[in-house]
């Protein structure tokens, strides 16, 4: 028994990989880690790794984390600069008794002494998308900050080990230093191997706030399907902005139970998410909401064409 969970299509290619080693009695750890720098070192995924889009001074800051299910070791940074994989040096910290997660310029030392890949992670299309953003928000009163689709996952091998990781070049024009759910435990992700791992996307800010991955984790130790338990977290902490605040901001999740089975809920039009187990090859699939039940729907060859398309379009700038 096996399985892997990832948010968003962009997670396909490192899927496949994971799928590779994961049904050839790989380790979680090693098969989480290869999935997400899959993710981190295609340019055209704007918003994680190389070619993520920058922060309002145009640099590119990057969150990432690790966590271990087996033994409940946490490995994160947040806001580093020009380093090519933060996924793995969130990894290599979780192996640390102390100083698990760390920041800006210290995690950056970390990484040189660590000997980790260094690399300008600002590509002249994510320039355009900067500048071009510039102009929409000062023309056509566009939110500098839409764009902001972490990659999360959650992994389950055959000796039953469970891992779960993220990366993220977090919200698109945000402040200097700004710092989302991505790496915080329990917030963008969570994984205990006795019950189950978790992760999210969306809006930072709001994710946080309900603790989005833990309370998933918590809801299937108490039993719950992980599809149950996405949906319950999703829809109560939605509402429950709602009524406090007025809004809530997107929210999408993904889950896998120790048995390799899976569920994601959101709260918004349009998320995709991969899975792969011993018993289904790498699909994606599209989530929607249609009298209150969700549906999951996987994608056509022609979405999928069409997403690809999208992302390597041809930039101009304005």
């Amino acid at each position: 028994m096996w399985g892997i969970i990832a948010t968003w299509k962009m997670a396909l290619d490192g899927v496949e990989k994971a799928t590779e080693m994961l049904k050839n009695s790989g380790d979680a750890g090693d098969a989480i880690e290869t999935a997400v720098k899959e993710v981190e070192d295609f340019p055209y995924y704007k918003s994680v790794g190389f070619g993520g889009l920058p922060n309002e001074e145009m640099e590119v800051e990057l969150d990432a984390a690790y966590m271990d299910g087996d033994t409940l070791d946490i490995g994160a940074v947040a806001a580093i600069k020009d380093y090519a994989n933060p996924v793995a040096i969130a990894r290599r910290l979780s192996k640390e008794k102390v100083n698990n997660l760390l920041v800006g310029q210290g995690g950056e030392k970390y990484a040189h002494k660590a000997g980790f890949e260094r690399k300008n992670m600002l590509t002249e299309r994510a320039k355009i998308h900067y500048h071009n953003r510039i102009k929409e928000v000062r023309e056509q009163e566009i939110k500098p900050y839409t764009g902001h689709d972490t990659v999360g996952m959650v992994c389950l091998d055959m000796q039953g080990k469970m891992t779960s990781a993220t990366s993220t070049s977090g919200l698109f024009m945000k402040k200097a230093g700004r710092v989302g759910d991505s790496p915080l435990a329990g917030s963008g992700f969570y994984v205990d191997s006795k019950v189950g791992g978790a992760s999210a996307t969306g809006l930072g800010e709001d994710i946080m706030k309900g603790c989005m991955s833990y309370e998933i984790v918590r809801l299937m130790k108490e039993g719950m399907h992980p599809q149950e338990a996405c949906e319950k977290a999703v829809d109560m902490f939605d509402q429950e902005l709602r009524e406090r605040r007025g809004q809530a901001g997107d929210i999408s999740v993904i889950a896998m139970n120790n048995q390799g089975q899976w569920g994601a809920a959101t709260n918004i039009e349009g998320f995709s998410f991969v899975v792969a187990t011993a018993k289904q090859k790498p699909i994606v699939y599209l989530t929607k909401k249609i009298d209150g039940k969700y549906i999951h729907e996987a994608a056509s060859q022609e979405w999928l064409d069409n997403y690809m398309t999208a992302r390597m379009a041809p930039l101009v700038k304005k």
